[in-house]
């Protein structure tokens, strides 16, 4: 071997790797050649061509039917006779989607050439390329690798890392961002493909069942390190977890009968004697053990008043086959599956040689799980506790991605059972409607306390901004086709041999077949129904003989996806938004303009508060009745020129308060929502969302208004407004309104809650002219006339009369108009109604004593 060299490019976790090896025949006589790769488990071999002196030879990707030997390996090898004092050069090329685990995309080669070569000689890591950078693949200027990379590598390993902060991530990457939920796109030509990991949630309550093999072939190392990662993993549960121990082998033993218990020191300690004291004896009944689990935990779920989005899933280890009990693999696959019921999903582990994998993955696959395999030889124990952290901290369930039905078409999965900590969400389909500049999408999940719902419109790519024809080495690919295309097209595949994989029906199996291996033709996929059949370049001729070249591709492109879910009908019709805002005049806006309407007496009431820059002024304060309180805080802005104020003041910061049935918080701003009830999250004012819980509901309406509802009976709406070339005397800021005060108390207090339940008498005997009167002359006349007076809780107060424009100058509202800041108006002085800090809760009955 005179050289070998890897090249791999990734796109948005699109993963294409060339590899290139040139060997040299240097003696007399003919002598074969090898060529052997060892590839990832989940990749598709996309091209080989092979040049041997001045033949080429290139793979073509059949359809025919061809017997394998399923020995799980997935190694690429052909062999070929290389004439003497002549060169072979290989060139393969193979395509994977990579997977997020715990936060991270691994990108793994292994180079193992047979022949003694001199290691690596060398690595390159170049920068990273994006849309404006075609043609050859070549970037002008910088050529050092991207920042945060981290390069290392001896003689026989290397190892790059990449972990852009935030700030690097912005600049390289386009997101939807809703706050702590992040939806990453890539839309082109006709194609999508959408990414949702969500971060920093709280984790959600599990119920957990470990199944493990103590059977005799468990003995020494397997048995060893089964027990050292279950001793780590149970010390990472969290209280508000619970979990049982099975140990099972001709005798299924339960550490504890007929329950779940929670995690406490006591039970963890008494959990580890158990598992310390298992010993290795007699067969394997992997039946009745998925049996007694199952029941187990489908008992304490019907039985125990758990938290209904709290997730629960049995953890399932063996090292072999079923040999005691039920040992038909199609039996326990059908009984596990009845047992189950889709309430919960199982993980399977196998270890070692002697493990029934397809057993395993079939198990997993069909109740919404994961499996692992891990060899013997491995550090089991690091492996095992690796891949329990992917699944041991579940932060969504149910979660459903949707588009209008009319938009789009061969979408991937897109429901979810549950969503890890660190893994990633991904979906992809066609387009229908190509003409659109922009694709609806909705996300709806639970977490432990609240049902979300995400709605946002994403961007669609002019055409060809995504090709893969500028990449290097993938010159030769087919140029019409794009990485999102490709990714749409691996995606499926893979989900039509998990389909076939969980099916019974034979006639469906060929279907999902044909329909696979179609779809691999296509795209010159190499997958476990089609496979290379070698021709000369040039000729039409049959291929060579099988002693001369024998490309074997067993085993590849057979692992499928690890987050499973499947396809939900389509749920959203094509739709305008509808807004739930209720007009109201009761509201506090502007630089700030307060209304209260009185509907009974059939007028409003305005006036102004001219606070200072910092001030935080209680707006709501009800938090002895109802819970509830609003708290405003103010920005300033230099004065309009020839204006009569030394400057203007807006809010930009909106709390609200409830602390009934359970403490919960919002804090709004022009660009952010913050809702805390034990548990925070963070939404983006610029995308559409609903996040609802036992009593409390947030509604955003991107870029307009938020509505925040309260038990069914308190209803306030913020306006957003947002200046696209502001003035100097112009700043973003935050309308305020009530819309619903139902829920408030008779008691409730602040500059508008203590007009809610007090009415307000106009004092007719003060006018000139008779208030009975109607039309233009009675206006005119309340507007000149300088002595009409309001009567407020037997103080009165002198008014004028105004016109007020609220909801962004949408509607006008006819008032009289109390001036000085509201004063003998409002309870006191405005200077009462100062919060010391945003979170302030002073009760109206302190408040009312204080003045």
């Amino acid at each position: 071997m005179s050289e070998f060299t890897v090249k791999a490019t990734v796109i948005s976790r699109y993963a294409f790797t060339t590899v290139s090896c040139t060997m040299v025949n240097s003696g007399s006589e003919a002598r074969e050649g090898v060529f052997e790769m060892q590839i990832p488990a989940a990749a598709f071999i996309s091209n080989f061509t092979m040049s041997i002196g001045n033949k080429t030879y290139y793979g073509e990707v059949t359809g025919e039917r061809k017997e394998k030997q399923e020995n799980g390996y997935e190694t690429f090898k052909a062999s070929v006779f290389i004439p003497r004092k002549m060169q072979a050069n290989f060139l393969l090329h193979y395509e994977e989607l990579l997977q997020r685990r715990l936060g991270k995309y691994e990108y793994t080669v292994s180079i193992r050439p047979q022949q003694l070569n001199s290691g690596i000689v060398s690595l390159e890591v170049p920068p990273l390329r994006n849309s404006k950078h075609k043609g050859n693949g070549k970037v002008e200027g910088d050529v050092s690798p991207p920042p945060s990379t981290v390069i290392g590598h001896t003689k026989t390993l290397a190892k790059v890392t990449f972990s852009p902060n935030v700030v690097e991530q912005t600049k390289i990457a386009r997101n939807g961002i809703l706050g702590d939920f992040i939806v990453r796109y890539d839309i082109l030509n006709g194609y999508f493909v959408h990414y949702f990991a969500p971060t920093d949630l709280p984790p959600l309550p599990k119920n957990v069942v470990f199944v493990l093999d103590s059977s005799a072939s468990m003995v020494g190392t397997k048995l060893r390190q089964t027990k050292e990662a279950l001793f780590t993993i149970l010390q990472d549960l969290r209280p508000e977890d619970h979990f049982n121990i099975i140990g099972f082998s001709n005798r299924i033993k339960v550490w504890q009968q007929d329950r779940l218990v929670p995690v406490t020191p006591n039970n963890i300690r008494d959990a580890k004697k158990y598992i310390h004291n298992m010993s290795p004896t007699g067969g394997t009944n992997i039946n009745s053990a998925l049996q007694t689990g199952a029941k187990l935990l489908n008992d304490y779920i019907a039985q125990n008043d758990i938290d209904a989005r709290s997730v629960s899933l049995i953890i399932f280890l063996t090292d072999g086959r079923p040999t005691v009990g039920e040992t038909q693999s199609s039996k326990i696959l059908s009984n596990t599956k009845d047992a189950i019921r889709d309430k919960f999903c199982l993980f399977t582990i196998g270890i070692g040689n002697d493990v029934d994998y397809r057993l395993l993955e079939r198990m997993a696959l069909e109740n919404c799980g994961m499996t692992r395999h891990f060899q013997e030889d491995e550090d089991a124990a690091s492996l095992l506790k690796g891949f329990y952290d992917e699944i041991g901290t579940p932060l969504l369930s149910d979660i459903r991605v949707d588009y209008p039905e009319d938009d789009v078409e061969q979408v991937t999965q897109n429901f979810f059972p549950n969503y890890f900590n660190g893994s990633e969400i991904i979906i992809a389909g066609k387009l229908i409607n190509r003409t659109s500049d922009s694709l609806h999408v909705e996300v709806t999940a639970s977490n432990s306390k609240k049902y979300i719902l995400l709605k946002t419109d994403v961007a669609i790519d002019l055409p060809s901004k995504n090709d893969i024809t500028a990449v290097p080495g993938l010159e030769d690919g087919k140029g019409d086709q794009n990485y999102i295309e490709r990714a749409w097209s691996y995606l499926t595949i893979k989900e039509l041999l998990n389909s076939r994989l969980k099916s019974d029906d034979n006639q469906e199996k060929e279907y999902l077949m044909e329909k696979a291996k179609s779809m691999a033709l296509t795209y010159n996929f190499v997958t476990p129904f089609t496979f290379l059949k070698m021709r000369e370049a040039g000729l039409h001729s049959e291929p060579p003989p099988e002693e001369l070249i024998r490309p074997s591709t067993d085993g590849i492109g057979e692992k499928l996806q690890s987050l499973q879910g499947h396809k939900a009908p389509p749920g959203i019709r094509r739709q305008q938004d509808t807004q739930r805002i209720k007009i109201s005049k009761t509201s506090a806006d502007g630089d700030p303009h307060f209304v209260i309407d009185f509907p009974s007496s059939k007028f409003s009431v305005c006036f102004n508060i001219d606070g200072e820059p910092g001030d935080i002024l209680r707006l709501v304060s009800d938090h002895k009745e109802s819970g509830v309180t609003v708290n405003g805080q103010l920005i300033g802005a230099p004065a309009p020129p020839n204006g009569h104020k030394k400057h203007r003041t807006y809010f930009n910061t909106i709390t609200i308060l409830s602390n009934k049935p359970q403490r919960s918080y919002l804090e709004i701003t022009p660009t952010r929502i913050i809702l805390d009830d034990g548990e925070r999250l963070i939404l983006s004012c610029d995308r559409s969302a609903v996040v609802r819980s036992s009593s409390l509901e947030v509604s955003v309406s991107a870029n307009s208004n938020i509505t925040v509802t309260i038990r069914d009976t308190i209803s306030f709406v913020i306006l957003i407004h947002h200046y696209k070339k502001p003035a100097p005397y112009q700043k973003d800021h935050l309308g305020f309104y009530i819309s619903n005060s139902k829920g408030l108390s008779s008691d409730s207090h602040g500059l508008l809650g203590q007009f809610l339940n007090h009415e307000v008498k106009l004092l007719q005997e003060s006018l000139n002219t008779s208030h009975q009167q109607v039309g233009q002359n009675q206006t005119e006349a309340l507007k000149t006339n300088l002595t009409n007076t309001l009567k407020v809780k037997g103080r009165l107060v002198p008014v004028v009369w105004k016109q007020r424009r609220i909801y962004n100058g949408q509607q006008e509202v006819d008032c009289w108009f109390a001036k000085n800041n509201a004063d003998k108006l409002i309870d006191g002085s405005y200077k009462d109604y100062l919060a010391s800090h945003p979170f302030d809760t002073g009760t109206a009955s302190e408040m009312i004593n204080s003045l």
